[in-house]
């Protein structure tokens, strides 16, 4: 067991750096998100510094010593949620508010939130920057989404970044570091693999794969012996706690869940790659968000958008990452969505077949599967 876990330290660190006890950029990062979703602000560096601080979990005490330290202050949101506001976004992606000098925790987060728009749709007027660099509000916003925060933070200029950090004690990472790091998919280290027998299939076998990010891990489920030679019945399903494990009627999840597996078991082989990628990649509170605004009236996409997401923030290329590592280069895809096809066969994974998996409609998620066909181009 020691051997192994070596193996796996080896694995993550030598894929992001020398071997050192200090941490290495990755770790930097991912103590930056855990910092963030704590309420503690971080710092990043380079030709500019800024502090960021995320809306979600800021809190009073913060926010008065920041707005005592400057009022030079950006509220930063995404140009979806820009545009529920009919805030200008100059940036396109991103919309630079002028946080007003005696904003209140409440109006910041009325602005990041869109729980009480319909109530108060007046956030306004609402100012936002032309001029200067939204390059640190984009790594920011994007550190935010990673750390399944909502995309929303107030990000304040700093004359000298390292200094400031060292002095309060706070994270600080290099932009121009972070900044592809951001869009990199984290390698994936093959922690265990053990039998689970089934009620679908009693010869089944669970594999774990971990990002040496620190990210979720995700699992493989391998039914059977799949021959690598030929064409793999394979699945890539992104977790859904309300649908696979509660029973939700919702969505259709759980009985695809339950279908593909049932229909692996009767073939004899397959694999089922279980990514823990919840609401489409926004995470599970940020998902019981977008509930919320359906229960207003919204759909699935125009929920996401209102929180400031795009229609789905899941990366397909874990999937095509995990089957590489088990020998799969060949699948019959078992999926509803075409861009799952096109993302697979971009990363070298070849489908020779899409078998359909149409289940589990009912009267509660026929809305929802009608928004997935006419927004998403599902083939419903």
């Amino acid at each position: 067991m020691l051997r192994k876990n070596t193996k796996l330290l080896q694995k993550c660190v030598g894929q992001t750096g020398a071997m050192f006890f200090s941490p290495d950029l990755v770790e930097i990062l991912a103590r930056v998100r855990s910092d963030l979703r704590m309420g503690v602000p971080a710092v990043l560096t380079g030709d500019q510094d800024a502090l960021i601080l995320a809306v979600e979990t800021l809190d009073n005490r913060r926010l008065g010593r920041l707005l005592e330290m400057t009022d030079d202050v950006d509220l930063v949101i995404t140009g979806r949620r820009a545009e529920t506001l009919k805030a200008r976004a100059y940036d396109d992606d991103v919309a630079r508010i002028v946080l007003p000098s005696k904003a209140q925790l409440e109006w910041i987060r009325g602005v990041a939130d869109p729980a009480d728009d319909l109530m108060k749709p007046m956030k306004g007027p609402l100012e936002t920057r032309r001029d200067g660099s939204p390059r640190l509000h984009r790594i920011a916003i994007a550190i935010a989404k990673s750390a399944r925060l909502l995309p929303a933070v107030l990000v304040a200029p700093l004359q000298d970044g390292g200094a400031f950090a060292a002095a309060n004690n706070l994270t600080a990472i290099a932009a121009q570091d972070a900044e592809p790091q951001l869009g990199a998919l984290s390698p994936l280290a093959r922690v265990v693999a053990a039998r689970v027998p089934l009620r679908a299939a009693e010869q089944a076998r669970v594999h774990v794969f971990r990002p040496c990010d620190g990210g979720e891990e995700h699992y493989a489920i391998e039914v059977g012996r799949p021959n690598p030679e030929a064409p793999v019945l394979a699945r890539l399903h992104s977790a859904c706690f309300t649908g696979d494990i509660m029973g939700s009627l919702k969505c259709d999840c759980g009985p695809q869940l339950n279908a593909a597996l049932t229909q692996m078991g009767e073939e004899g082989a397959g694999v089922l790659l279980y990514l823990n990628q919840e609401g489409r990649g926004i995470g599970l509170a940020n998902k019981m968000r977008a509930y919320s605004l359906q229960d207003q009236g919204f759909d699935t996409v125009e929920a996401n958008h209102r929180l400031g997401f795009e229609d789905d923030e899941r990366d397909f290329r874990i999937g095509s990452e995990i089957l590489g590592r088990m020998g799969i280069s060949k699948v019959r895809l078992m999926t509803n969505n075409p861009n799952k096809i096109s993302m697979m066969e971009a990363r070298g994974i070849a489908v020779s077949e899409r078998v359909p998996l149409k289940v589990g409609e009912n009267p509660h998620n026929v809305n929802y599967l009608a928004t997935k066909s006419r927004k998403s181009g599902h083939f419903l």
